[in-house]
């Protein structure tokens, strides 16, 4: 046992280093924390910019600001990654629960296999280490399950009281998490319902209690934006953001982020499978904690699955509960260890995303490679910022990661970057007021027309262009940059064209 723990420790270690600072740029984490420091800055979400996620993301990194924001994107990254490895120590203590009575080696073996299924998964370990809301939404959700697995084991009201309450910051993170309370709950009624037939008192059952626990503490999450008029009109308008999107559901694009999905989580997939199977044969192979868990999860991403544009890194959250049951499933095959650590570390080594954070695809015959990883380039494009405007306190840019990477306000209403709600006028009078000594933008600038999100009429991108280049003029280029590797432009205010790159 303790040469799987050392290889899944030196198999974390690894990852994580190459998911912190090699792991490519996301547009999500740079908006993320941008708003963060607006929180810890004493603005309000909703109320004073436009927010499309939970507040608790925001909160939460805003009380973290003075250990991540010294060091940029990449404190940000270590504060995720911090967030996410906790969520994994949460889902083996969760393995070891599911095993009831199956004994400690079995509990041990299905720890181990959840380490190994999670902290030995590049995608899970990346999507973990970037300031999205998975980390932390991951973190919420399994420990949730941990008490409420504590809570069925036990009958403590305590521990079904805080199952309910880190469930509802769940929800307080992603919007969507708020299935598994309904979910949870129903499940938890129909529980005491078989037992005790219609005769039971509604205040002795468990669903109606952490139904109330539950609600109790989404109340305390939004009840101060819904009680204010204006903060709660920005609340409502991110939830028809998030429903906005073009084209409705797409099966097609639906299927595809479940193919996705299976192939970056095939180990944790494989070993549900055989568990499921054990199951069968054993009917005592999953209590009613897992069952719980299990559909819960289902509950999420059934909401997530047919959402718009619904994207498999969504479900990023959910895995350290599927993986924990997953384990503790097969935690009693005699090769279970070996099948979590060899599928794992196949499927990790074998994973495209190191030749995408290595490589800008093919010229021809010849394969380019990076010089410098994305967080490289990102310090160098702060560098020059810094240098075309020493100690300057603004930047025009749709780019937040290069905001926070150089310490920098953007304009009110671009807070959302690429995705900020600015109409046509606004922009056009943003950009002929010139706001900021020093402008930037990749390829995302201008391009995306929120909130179909759908691309930008041409005429009207170069409307935008125009305007900027009545009072700025480009100062430096800076290739392969960011997310997708776009080009990024760097512009000084009043600068002639062809100044110093």
């Amino acid at each position: 046992m303790k040469r799987y723990l050392g290889l899944s420790l030196f198999a974390f270690a690894v990852l994580s280093f190459a998911a912190v600072w090699l792991g490519g740029l996301n547009q999500d984490e740079g908006w993320g924390l941008y708003a963060a420091t607006l929180v810890a800055g004493g603005k309000v979400p909703y109320l004073d910019f436009f927010y499309t996620q939970g507040p608790v993301t925001a909160y939460v990194y805003a009380a973290l600001s003075p250990l991540w924001e010294p060091f940029g994107l990449v404190g940000g990254r270590v504060a995720t990654w911090a967030m996410g490895a906790l969520a994994i120590v949460a889902a083996c203590r969760l393995a070891a629960s599911f095993c009831g009575r199956k004994g400690a080696a079995a509990a041990t073996a299905a720890a181990l296999a959840t380490a190994l299924l999670l902290g030995s998964n590049l995608y899970h370990v990346y999507y973990t280490s970037i300031p999205k809301t998975y980390a932390l939404a991951s973190l919420f959700f399994a420990t949730g399950f941990l008490a409420l697995s504590k809570a069925v084991s036990s009958g403590s009201r305590i521990a079904l009281a805080a199952s309910a309450a880190f469930l509802a910051l769940a929800a307080g993170t992603r919007y969507s998490f708020g299935a598994a309370i309904a979910a949870a709950a129903v499940c938890l009624f129909a529980a005491d319902l078989r037992r005790t037939g219609f005769g039971f008192h509604l205040v002795r059952s468990r669903g109606v209690a952490f139904a109330a626990a539950a609600a109790a503490v989404l109340a305390a999450v939004y009840g101060p934006f819904l009680v204010v008029p204006a903060a709660r009109e920005g609340l409502f308008a991110a939830f028809r953001y998030h429903v906005a999107r073009a084209g409705g559901v797409d099966l097609v694009f639906s299927v595809g982020s479940l193919s996705r999905l299976v192939r970056w989580y095939l180990p944790v997939f494989v070993l549900l499978g055989l568990g499921f199977a054990d199951a069968l044969r054993d009917k005592a192979g999953m209590g009613e904690a897992m069952r719980v868990s299990l559909v819960s999860c289902a509950a999420v991403f059934a909401v997530q699955f047919f959402a718009p544009f619904p994207y498999e890194d969504y479900q990023t959250p959910l895995m350290p509960v599927v993986a924990a049951a997953a384990a503790a499933l097969v935690s009693a095959r005699p090769d279970a260890l070996l099948l979590a650590l060899g599928l794992s570390w196949a499927s990790s080594f074998g994973s495209p995303l190191l030749e995408k954070w290595t490589t800008d695809g093919q010229d021809r015959f010849w394969t380019i490679k990076k010089e410098k990883s994305e967080m490289a380039l990102l310090k160098d494009a702060a560098k020059a910022v810094e240098a075309l405007d020493p100690g300057g306190k603004t930047l025009l840019t749709q780019d937040l990661y290069l905001a926070v990477e150089s310490r920098r306000k953007v304009p009110d209403g671009l807070e959302m970057g690429p995705f900020s709600m600015l109409g046509r006028d606004e922009w056009l009078k943003l950009l002929s007021s010139a706001p900021c000594p020093v402008a930037a933008f990749s390829g995302y600038g201008f391009s995306i027309k929120p909130p179909e999100c759908v691309e930008r009429p041409f005429d009207e991108q170069m409307e935008f262009w125009n305007a900027l280049k009545k009072n700025y003029s480009r100062a430096g280029v800076i290739e392969s940059f960011g997310q997708n590797s776009t080009t990024l432009i760097i512009l000084k205010r009043g600068v002639k064209e062809g100044g110093a790159k």
